[in-house]
């Protein structure tokens, strides 16, 4: 879907380290973008994950990363992909997520670019554009808990793996696990994204404590984190931009990461597996 595959532009994977600083610099038009529309309508957001990581302990990418991921508590969100539709710039980017983009299967948003390619592994099959992009993640109320927390966690793991299905059934390595994804594809993804609506309105009706992406792992299993976090933020240098992120850092990137300050070791600074990418045209 999007850019022809045999276009001459069109380069294999992995990306060549000169390639991932150029899909670095497109994914910072998308996050200025952002920032742009997010100032305009009072909307709050923050860097999160690897993205957080890099301004505090680089000003900018971790060196190795190629992706980019900005957070909104759900009220947030709901209002950032509703000013998408009017105010996102139509002539450079794209914004996707389940109600916007027929076949798309992540309960999160992203952003692309127009006029380029980032194919993942095993996601040719998939039928929605996909230029290079930056991941617009929602986070919903985790319920207090034990027992609460662990059922609430289950379902989410549920969902993920329904809509993982159609991925899963082509490229896990364990054929019994194909076998159960190429099941689990056969449930209308219309019944999955109104079910997936329906959890998050219920369980933020009430304003808990702690929040999480639904369709993504938390890193303790249970939540992202405060929801005081994703509430408080303040501006940190991102590149040669000002971007939001969370007030009390210390506290999201050592829950997050544990010592967040050590580089990990050199076999393990990996970027995503990326299949085929097509960078902008000169």
């Amino acid at each position: 879907m999007g850019i022809e595959m045999q276009s001459d532009n069109m380069k294999k994977g992995p990306l060549s380290p000169e390639d991932l600083r150029a899909v670095q610099l497109i994914q910072v038009e998308m996050l200025a973008e952002v920032d742009r529309i997010c100032r305009l309508h009072h909307i709050n957001y923050a860097m999160i994950g690897g993205t957080m990581l890099g301004a505090i302990r680089h000003k900018g990418y971790i060196p190795w990363d190629d992706d980019a991921d900005i957070g909104l508590l759900r009220a947030e969100y709901e209002k950032f992909r509703k000013v998408c539709e009017t105010d996102l710039d139509p002539d450079r980017f794209y914004f996707q997520d389940m109600r916007a983009t027929p076949g798309y299967r992540w309960g999160y948003g992203k952003i692309r670019r127009k006029n380029t390619y980032f194919l993942r592994e095993g996601q040719a099959h998939m039928p929605y554009e996909s230029g290079i992009f930056i991941d617009i993640f929602p986070f919903d109320s985790v319920p207090d808990g034990k027992w609460a927390e662990k059922l609430h966690n289950l379902h989410c793991t549920i969902i993920r793996k329904i809509l993982w299905s159609e991925v899963g059934k082509k490229t896990d390595k364990n054929p019994m696990l194909r076998g159960i994804f190429s099941l689990l594809s056969l449930i209308p993804l219309e019944m999955v994204s109104n079910h997936l609506q329906r959890f998050t309105e219920r369980f933020n009706r009430k304003e808990g404590e702690r929040v999480r992406t639904i369709t993504f792992p938390a890193p303790d299993k249970y939540s992202e984190g405060k929801r005081e976090w994703f509430e408080q933020t303040a501006e940190y240098p991102f590149e040669h931009l000002n971007l939001l992120g969370h007030y009390d850092y210390n506290a999201y990137l050592t829950h997050k990461f544990g010592d967040y300050m050590i580089l990990p070791p050199e076999g393990k600074r990996k970027s995503h597996p990326v299949a085929y990418y097509k960078l902008l045209d000169e």
